[in-house]
């Protein structure tokens, strides 16, 4: 094992191509790293001025997922390669002046190599770790799992349209959608009873909890009314948080409705899992359930979509029954899975302009439900299964006029919006790394972390565990990195510093009112990735670590906890699926390679009911006219499917 410079960042004993993207950023050293040992398990030397060509397409390609990207185009990359500067250059030369292959013939040198590149859609030959079609480069992986995916999507899209009972089922979905229904829900419900796939897309408080819910009911009804047997459901989600988040908002949901003993008894035994405990972790990325021991399970439901990566979505749906329902729940706005793609945004697609109906689809609909008929359009034969719900519940109009404005990236509408003068929202205009500099800014930040927090630390020292955890939820500190003057570590301390100054404070690390967040799963005592709680004091217990749940608080000895951190502020990323009252975004500098309208977008809609925004107009800016572009092919290979929807019956 070769030492790298810079950590993880600089290699070392390698020279030509390799050796200056990597100087310039381009590459880190796992990139050249892995790619070396891949041309040299060709037989190649990556050294070979004649080689470097295609030396530098593999780094590439390697370098790729890590970005999020499925796979590198070399005919562009010139143009939208992104780079870590080396720490020793002060001014790193522009990209654009770095020796870049000329596309065509890099192409042609990269396809030439047929013991490390296979080219073309057809599998014939050797398999090897590349795979290229026309200018772009995957690893062979990516790219099995994205065709991959976009087949088995195509096919459960495909499944024929039952319209028996077209009347009850009509009945069925107007008592559980009863005027005034949003629009759009009730043609979600009616989706996921006819259907092999629909997805229910929209953002925060446009009722996609509500309507999968209701749907589930809808299920468990019309299997009760034809004397059939309950569906087998299985509802997921990526992580524990969410998992228990939708078991709870499920029987929340359905508490009053009046449905019949059977549904009743089926929604009340519905649990939510993660994923990975669905599919039954064996080794490392392996799983008890594939395409030779499917799941059980006639519907699956997935939630929080947007978050799944490329890998765990084949794996699922490679363990879903060929017969089998499959249901799709997210954001395609809110920021994409760490790892490589983008797959609810792909799926989601051209709908999210408006609805893509086959005709055959668009007139069952008519018959089933009261909502108005979705525009018939043909699309390459794929999307009549997409719903996205429009209409928020969730915030006042000022949120809801700044999120807009975010997600359709029209910065000015969204400088309009922080600057209405709005009771709701507040825009500190600064750089919050100058924060302490601005004393009216400070004390405004500072006067809204004591008015939470403060309520929290003094509920925990009364030991009043219903005021602790109602408290819990009135604001979060959102950033978009851990470190630094702008990150999570930085702003905790921060916020623990003034409240020991305002309320007095112990040394001691589980003091009471230290807001906990869990790193780590602990299905023992059912608290998970990303559960909040709170440290409270008892006469009897001393410190006792306290978490809500659906079926009471749950009280943990602190020695008990596995990982957990201080949770006054979290990152962005971390705070996906959550909610608050108040919410204090704080932004990097413009320059951050973070910032961009995903981010700002998904932390702006953490927000009940107050908004603090702590960033200069140059960061909003930066953030709003920067979307996130990965490369990734599932979306053209879903939407130029050609298909239609096939009735399985007549209409009755």
């Amino acid at each position: 094992m070769t030492a790298e410079e810079h950590g993880v960042t600089r290699a070392v004993a390698v020279g030509g191509l390799l050796e200056i993207f990597n100087r310039s950023g381009v590459l880190d050293a796992a990139d050249v790293r892995i790619a070396a040992t891949l041309i040299s398990l060709a037989g190649l030397d990556p050294n070979d001025p004649a080689t470097e060509p295609v030396s530098l397409a593999t780094a590439l390609a390697v370098r790729a997922p890590r970005l999020g990207h499925v796979y590198v185009d070399l005919a562009t990359i010139a143009r939208t390669a992104t780079a870590d500067p080396d720490p020793d250059t002060d001014t790193p030369p522009p990209l654009t002046t770095l020796p870049w292959p000329d596309p065509a013939a890099w192409t042609a040198a990269v396809a030439a190599c047929t013991l490390l590149v296979r080219s073309g859609e057809a599998d014939a030959g050797p398999l090897t770790p590349l795979r290229r079609l026309g200018s772009r480069l995957f690893l062979e992986r990516y790219f099995r799992q994205e065709r991959t995916l976009a087949e088995r999507l195509a096919e459960l899209d495909h499944q024929p349209v039952t319209t028996i009972g077209l009347p009850l089922l009509a009945d069925r979905i107007a008592a559980l959608f009863p005027a005034p229904a949003d629009p759009g829900q009730r043609t979600a419900a009616a989706t996921v009873a006819l259907r092999g796939l629909t997805v229910i897309a929209g953002g925060p408080g446009t009722g996609k909890t509500t309507t999968v819910a209701r749907s589930v009911a809808l299920l468990l009804e019309l299997a009760a009314d034809q004397g059939r047997p309950a569906p087998l459901i299985a509802l997921c989600a990526p992580t524990g948080k969410a998992a228990a988040r939708l078991t709870e908002a499920i029987r929340q949901e359905t508490a009053g409705l009046s449905l019949s003993p059977i549904a009743a008894a089926g929604l009340e035994n519905l649990t939510a899992s993660t994923i990975h405990r669905l599919l039954g972790v064996r080794g490392p990325g392996g799983f008890r359930h594939d395409s030779a021991h499917p799941l059980p399970h006639d519907i699956v439901i997935v939630d929080e979509t947007s978050m799944v990566s490329l890998s765990l979505l084949t794996h699922l749906l490679d363990a879903v029954r060929a017969d089998a329902r499959l249901v799709l729940v997210g954001d395609p706005d809110q920021l994409s899975a760490i790892e490589a793609g983008a797959v609810l945004r792909d799926i989601v697609g051209p709908a999210a302009a408006g609805p893509v109906v086959d005709p055959a689809m668009a007139a069952i609909l008519t018959k089933v439900s009261a909502d108005p008929p979705p525009r018939a359009t043909v699309h390459g034969g794929f999307g009549s299964g997409v719903i996205v719900l429009s209409h928020s519940h969730r915030f006042g109009a000022p949120v809801a006029a700044l999120a807009a404005a975010i997600r359709r990236g029209d910065a000015e509408a969204a400088l309009t919006a922080l600057t209405a003068g709005s009771a709701a929202i507040t825009w500190l205009n600064l750089d919050a790394a100058d924060l302490a500099a601005h004393p009216a800014a400070e004390a405004t930040v500072r006067d809204a972390v004591l008015a939470a927090f403060g309520t929290l630390a003094r509920a925990a020292r009364s030991g009043d565990e219903s005021a602790a955890l109602t408290a819990l939820g009135r604001m979060r500190i959102l950033c978009a990195h851990r470190h630094g003057p702008y990150g999570v570590n930085g702003w905790t301390d921060r916020s623990e510093r003034w409240l020991a100054d305002a309320l007095g404070g112990s040394p001691e690390p589980n003091y009471p009112g230290r807001p906990l967040l869990v790193t780590e799963n602990d299905y023992e005592l059912g608290l998970f990735n990303g559960d909040s709680g709170v440290i409270i004091t008892t006469a009897a217990d001393g410190p006792t670590a306290i978490f809500p749940s659906a079926s009471g608080p749950v009280s943990v000895t602190p020695s008990r906890l596995g990982p957990v951190q201080t949770a006054f502020a979290s990152t962005i990323h971390k705070s996906q699926g959550s909610e608050f009252a108040t919410v204090l975004v704080v932004l990097p500098d413009s320059e951050a390679r973070l910032l961009s309208r995903e981010l700002l977008y998904t932390a702006v809609t953490r927000a009940q009911r107050e908004l603090l925004i702590l960033g200069s107009e140059s960061a909003v800016r930066a953030a709003i006219e920067r979307p996130v572009h990965r490369a990734t092919g599932l979306a053209a290979r879903l939407w130029t499917l050609p298909a239609t929807v096939t009735a399985m019956e007549p209409s009755s």
